[in-house]
């Protein structure tokens, strides 16, 4: 599994001008799925995201994380992460999983975080998505699960 997370604040996702998920402060997760991922994965990046400290403390240093601030988690799929440029002009997505067992993997993700005691809002998953959002600092980091 492969995340990118963007410290946000003001976050919300629309499908077909209707808002399915809204957060006011805490994490922007895009989240892609590859065909050797398992539930493993996906509560190992659950996991290190909820912990991560990347938020700033009293002094301005990065040492808080999205637990310890009460933050919320709006939480995109997005197949296009395991886009493959190497060769010609249009991305090939073969290394994304197939819908079945992606949706499956990004709901158990979304899960191990609600475990957390973490809200999670979402995305629709295969919808054509518009995220909106204010990038803290800005903070933009990946994270990829194989790199445990």
């Amino acid at each position: 599994m492969k995340a990118v997370i963007q410290r946000g604040q003001n976050a919300r996702v629309t499908v077909e001008d209707r808002v399915t998920g809204e957060i006011d402060n805490g994490l922007v997760v895009l989240l892609g799925v590859t065909h050797e991922d398992t539930e493993e994965d996906a509560k190992y990046l659950a996991d290190k995201i909820v912990n991560l400290r990347i938020f700033e403390d009293e002094q301005g240093k990065m040492n808080l994380s999205l637990k310890d601030i009460g933050g919320q988690m709006l939480s995109i799929s997005q197949f296009t992460l395991y886009g493959d440029t190497r060769k010609g002009r249009r991305p090939n997505f073969m290394n994304a999983a197939k819908p079945g067992p992606a949706n499956e993997l990004y709901e158990s993700f979304n899960a191990f975080v609600k475990d957390q005691e973490i809200t999670v809002e979402t995305g629709a998953f295969g919808e054509m998505m518009d995220v909106q959002l204010t990038n803290v600092g800005p903070v933009t980091l990946i994270l990829e699960s194989k790199d445990r």
